[in-house]
């Protein structure tokens, strides 16, 4: 007997997997932390198309948590695509939004990489700072007197 299970066609599994993406995305959007954090898991697997996802997730205008949701199935990427992940992290480095600095600086540091320096700090460097000490010239000195 033959089996009853057929196999999909291209077009089929292009339709089912542009579903599963578009599940995928409303539930890293959620408002729900667990299922921001395995939608964006369940991302890392779906190779360059999670990757793309994920990373408009990252550079795009939404909340700090969406953001740490993309980096976290970032981090969890597998593979080749390990990678292509690492290289949206530095570019996020580079990114307008402090927020998305932020949290590709975090990333890095979890999966133990380099992380650049600051190059547009705007506290000072702690070997530039130095204590001053402070006369007070509008006072004149008493002299002492020996009797």
């Amino acid at each position: 007997m033959e089996s009853e299970i057929r196999k999909r066609s291209g077009r089929e599994k292009d339709k089912a997997s542009i579903k599963l993406l578009e599940k995928l995305r409303g539930q890293l959007y959620s408002s729900n932390a667990s299922n921001r954090r395995r939608a964006g898991f369940n991302l890392s697997w779906m190779q360059e198309d999670g990757l793309e996802v994920l990373r408009d997730a990252l550079f795009g205008d939404f909340p700090t948590t969406t953001k740490n949701a993309a980096a976290y199935g970032l981090r969890k990427m597998h593979g080749r695509m390990k990678k292509m992940a690492l290289d949206v992290f530095k570019q996020g480095l580079k990114h307008r939004d402090s927020s998305t600095r932020e949290v590709c600086r975090n990333a890095l540091s979890l999966l133990g990489q380099k992380i650049p320096a600051k190059s547009f700090s705007k506290e000072p460097a702690a070997g530039n700072l130095r204590i001053r000490e402070i006369l007070k010239k509008s006072r004149p000195r008493e002299k002492i007197s020996m009797r």
